[in-house]
């Protein structure tokens, strides 16, 4: 049965006698969210011996719950035919290989033509899960992969995941610098003083940490892999640059480096290399269905490729 037509029902467990309705339903029904549980409850979709009540109103146990999941459209975009990547699906979920240059959803002057949009040509119901059923996001340059839910259920237990670090999520990059050792970058990030459109390290700032794991050092810019144990705004570009290894391309954050005696092939390529080198290339999650682990890959993008091909070749490994 789909969330759009379910009606779950249940007995309040003698052990939650004195407690508050919202709070016995959330125990009930931990596959959603207390928000969306509460809603329903103030609407009258959720009905305790037959009966509308307030969140409030204290249970006794033993008394009868209906709810009738109702779904509104909880985004305001339209579908439209863009092709999708899609490297995972099924009832319950999507994962998706996003290519750099898309944006992930409708905002200040980009009305259409976005991940979400093209999610909701794929699948219209997303239309009635938070956010377009998007757990997550990546910067529009920032290519690579990002689980839908594709039910409320679903995106319940994904954002519970992303907010107990327990999904993992990997990605590849291209800085500046021949790094000598992998680490781990622990600082906490927050809106730039003098830029809202940048993100910086600072006291006041949101915890973050980045570990980072060098692959392919070359004289003068390394492959490196990165996990996030945080998932703050631009959080891999901001935690490299501030150790002095800036992504190539990251024009926020960085400044275009060439090689002293590089190949004219690295050149042309550094130079013409308009987007962050920076790449979601595995994604580790429990399924939020039936709790197997998913595992999803997705392979290094042509310019990516084409740019540690000019580095190997500057190197005469190539």
């Amino acid at each position: 049965m789909n969330d759009s037509d379910a009606v779950l029902t249940a007995t309040i467990p003698p052990e939650s006698a004195g407690r508050r309705f919202d709070q016995a339903l959330a125990e009930l029904f931990p596959d959603y969210s207390r928000s969306r549980l509460s809603s329903w409850i103030k609407s009258g979709a959720a009905r305790l011996d037959g009966a509308a009540v307030a969140p409030r109103q204290l249970v006794s146990g033993g008394e009868r719950v209906d709810v009738e999941v109702r779904l509104q459209r909880e985004v305001g975009a339209e579908a439209e035919e863009i092709a999708l990547a899609i490297r995972h699906e099924d009832d319950d979920v999507i994962v998706v290989d996003k290519p750099a240059g898309l944006i992930v959803h409708p905002g200040a002057g980009n009305p259409g033509g976005t991940l979400q949009n093209a999610l909701l040509h794929h699948d219209p119901r997303l239309a009635s899960i938070p956010r377009g059923g998007l757990v997550h996001r990546l910067d529009k340059d920032t290519s690579g992969l990002l689980v839908v839910a594709r039910t409320l259920r679903a995106h319940t237990a994904l954002v519970e995941q992303l907010s107990t670090r327990t999904m993992h999520r990997q990605y590849e990059a291209i800085v500046y610098g021949a790094m000598v050792a992998g680490g781990k970058v622990d600082q906490p990030i927050g809106r730039h003083a003098g830029d809202r459109l940048r993100q910086a390290v600072r006291e006041d700032g949101r915890d973050a940490v980045t570990h980072y794991r060098v692959r392919e050092r070359f004289r003068a810019l390394t492959v490196v892999e990165c996990r996030l144990e945080t998932g703050r705004t631009h959080q891999i570009r901001v935690h490299m640059a501030h150790v002095r290894h800036p992504i190539v391309g990251d024009s926020t954050y960085g400044n275009l480096r060439l090689p002293k005696g590089a190949t004219p092939r690295l050149v042309e390529m550094l130079r013409g290399f308009r987007r962050q080198a920076l790449h979601a290339e595995r994604l580790e999650f429990r399924h939020p269905a039936d709790g197997r682990d998913i595992v999803v890959e997705a392979p290094r993008p042509a310019d990516m490729e084409a740019l540690v091909a000019a580095l190997r070749d500057d190197a005469g490994t190539g």
